[in-house]
């Protein structure tokens, strides 16, 4: 019966990866596919401007739920977890609303401060990017709850057609960024109507929602403001802040390179990474309920990861230089250059993004906050040193330094997995 029992979990687990993968992977080959094209429709400048616009909205967008949206999945009850999903639009509302209001009066100072002018006039989309950010985190975590994976999967593949759709057709009739700014824009609005039609759907747990219940959960579930949001936000920094830095420091044309390479090596994490974190988080959650631990899917899940980022980044390594040169011009052999260099620090990232998942599955939300905060202070010492080198020394300081701080962080996991714990 066991044995049968645990073959019936493996074969669920299994079944929700693929689910969810299918889906990325259509969403995924989109953009892949167009990337060529918009390599000789847009210049590297045009890159750096986007990938700008998206780190400054990413960065806000990851707190905009003052990360109650990683709490929903933990009632046991549905009343609790809908009413921290109204909680978390509360806060992304308002916090939507400060950024307009900041944008609105520091336009100019902000384009100065970011030393780039083209920037200026897509500061104004920048609350509204947050507001969807906010909203699809949210949405995707109620409906992980619920189990509704193909239509989280549904939802990525509809945001890759717009996206591509509005960066190629403006790409083709206006030179600059404005089709690869409007285009995730866009994409970021239409990817939330799908899972939204999910929760407006039942009005009998909609009228559940009260404001006495909201507070009772944002007390229960503090925690995760008063922690997770100080790491999220070094989190953020880290990934989001060294792309100002990296702009100011050398050039934008730099930061373009950098971005495509981020999105071509980030693929295997948001394919199948994200995919397998997701469903882990689930089971995870499961697994403590029962045991108080979350070891067996951990292991599980940590051996999936080292083999299949074993066998793409082992075989990527060897051959990314050309393929950048072949398949987006010779304009952008200096973007495979870069790739090759930093690959190891993708591969461990790659295992390391879904089991970060077991801070939050064990609330332990402060020592997922001291590690966030080395790392950021680490990532902002390093590339000041490097500031008046060449970028390839960073990259090569850089790849040296995450990949340590990575594998710490796969310790400290693997130890609350077990139900240990190392500072409360």
């Amino acid at each position: 019966m066991l044995s049968v029992k645990k073959i019936k979990i493996k074969s669920e687990f299994t079944k929700n990866v693929l689910t969810l993968m299918t889906g990325t992977t259509v969403a995924q080959a989109i953009p892949i596919a167009i990337s060529p094209i918009l390599t000789r429709i847009y210049t590297p400048a045009d890159f750096g401007i986007v990938a700008l616009f998206m780190a400054i909205a990413a960065s806000f967008g990851s707190i905009a739920n003052g990360r109650y949206e990683l709490a929903i999945m933990l009632p046991k009850k549905e009343e609790d977890a809908i009413n921290l999903f109204a909680l978390s639009l509360i806060i992304t509302t308002a916090i939507s609303l400060i950024l307009f209001i900041i944008v609105l009066f520091l336009n100019e100072k902000i384009a100065l401060w970011l030393g780039n002018k083209e920037i200026k006039f897509w500061l104004y989309f920048i609350p509204v990017t947050v507001f969807f950010v906010g909203l699809f985190n949210s949405l995707d975590k109620y409906n992980t709850r619920l189990k509704n994976y193909k239509d989280i999967a549904k939802s990525k593949v509809i945001k890759s057609i717009v996206l591509a759709a509005v960066q190629l057709s403006v790409g083709f009739i206006k030179q600059g960024a404005a089709g690869l700014v409007s285009g995730q824009v866009l994409a970021q609005m239409f990817a939330n109507l799908k899972l939204l039609k999910n929760i407006i759907a039942d009005k009998e747990l909609l009228a559940k929602i009260s404001l006495s219940s909201i507070k009772v959960q944002a007390k229960r579930y503090v925690k995760f403001p008063k922690y997770s949001l100080g790491g999220v936000i070094a989190n953020s920094l880290s990934l989001h802040f060294i792309e100002i830095l990296i702009s100011s420091f050398f050039s934008v044309a730099t930061l373009g390179f950098y971005a495509l390479v981020q999105r071509m090596l980030g693929l295997p994490s948001s394919l199948i990474g994200g995919s397998i974190g997701q469903v882990f988080y689930q089971e995870a959650t499961q697994e403590k309920h029962k045991s108080g631990k979350a070891i067996e899917i951990y292991k599980k899940t940590f051996k999936k990861l080292s083999v299949l980022g074993i066998l793409f980044f082992g075989f990527l390594y060897f051959s990314v230089e050309g393929i950048f040169t072949f398949v987006f011009g010779q304009d952008w052999q200096i973007a495979g250059v870069y790739a090759k260099i930093i690959m190891p620090l993708f591969f461990i990232r790659f295992i390391y993004v879904s089991l970060s998942m077991t801070y939050d599955v064990f609330e332990s939300l402060k020592t997922e906050l001291i590690w966030q905060v080395c790392y950021f202070l680490g990532l902002m010492a390093l590339i000041y040193f490097c500031r008046n080198g060449t970028f390839e020394y960073f990259l090569q300081l850089f790849t040296i330094y995450g990949s340590f701080m990575y594998l710490i962080s796969l310790f400290i996991t693997y130890r609350l997995a077990k139900g240990g714990e190392l500072w409360g």
